[in-house]
């Protein structure tokens, strides 16, 4: 049985052969309004100004679908994100998404189906009840395991359209590719600025947001495992220095190792 690890992994790689649109969805936040370092950049008409002592005037928060496979996100910015603003945003946007997507082929055989979505399911620690009748499987969405992804409500309501989420273990945060992007653009639209209060600090999000979907760039998956398998193709033994090269490396016997010692 694979772990929910591997499971994140094959629906990075695996999902777009198998006819699956995988999303990533994630939560940034809070923001406070200070100064952050890096290069300054201004909104065209609006010059620097000097900084003004540091005042507590709210915080801001993101809420970033993202499609790793080529690389749009959804973004928008709030100043609070309890689970009833998660929840009333997922279901107008996903649906939105779901309409991009080609028509999901209806089958009549309830097994293969049923089999789909249980692919799907095997290793992970939380595992939704599937319906006798399941619709076709059209998306995997890749979720944090905060308690209030895992409502019956908003779960029920994922399955009904045909979208399976798939709960990252504790201490997994990094196999959702959702925290890169939402690294990026937070480098993007802060460096050097100094948000007075939350909402000039939401524009400047959505702002680089809207410029990163202009030329969106998709985020292939390198997780450890392909680290792992990285690393090995480099032990391969390169011979004289041309393109060549044997796998396993050569082996040398003692006498030339003490031959060189030697010398």
């Amino acid at each position: 049985m694979p772990s929910p690890k591997k499971l994140i992994e094959d629906a990075y790689t695996l999902g777009a052969t198998l006819g699956l649109s995988v999303w990533c969805c994630d939560q940034a936040g809070p923001f406070q309004t200070l100064p952050y370092p890096g290069q300054e950049w201004q909104p065209q008409g609006q010059p620097a100004q000097q900084p003004h002592p540091y005042l507590r005037n709210g915080t801001a928060k993101l809420r970033t679908l993202l499609h790793p496979a080529d690389g749009p996100v959804r973004l928008t910015g709030v100043t609070a994100c309890p689970n009833k603003v998660v929840h009333g945003w997922l279901p107008h946007e996903l649906p939105a998404i779901l309409d991009t997507l080609a028509p999901a082929e209806a089958s009549a055989d309830r097994e293969t189906l049923g089999a789909l979505w249980e692919r799907w399911q095997r290793g992970l620690t939380v595992k939704p009840t599937l319906a006798q009748q399941l619709p076709p499987l059209r998306m995997l969405l890749v979720l944090d395991n905060l308690a209030g992804h895992k409502t019956a409500a908003l779960v029920l309501w994922l399955l009904t359209p045909g979208i399976l989420p798939l709960y990252t273990p504790l201490g997994g945060w990094w196999l959702k590719r959702a925290e890169s992007i939402q690294r990026i653009l937070k480098r993007r639209a802060w460096e050097g600025q100094h948000p007075g209060d939350p909402s000039p600090s939401i524009a400047w999000w959505e702002a680089v947001a809207e410029h990163w979907k202009r030329r969106p760039r998709p985020l292939v998956w390198a997780g450890k495992g392909t680290r792992r398998r990285d690393r090995q193709r480099e032990r391969r033994h390169r011979l004289g220095g041309s393109a060549a090269y044997s796998c396993p490396a050569l082996q040398r016997s003692k006498k030339d190792y003490g031959d060189e010692q030697g010398k």
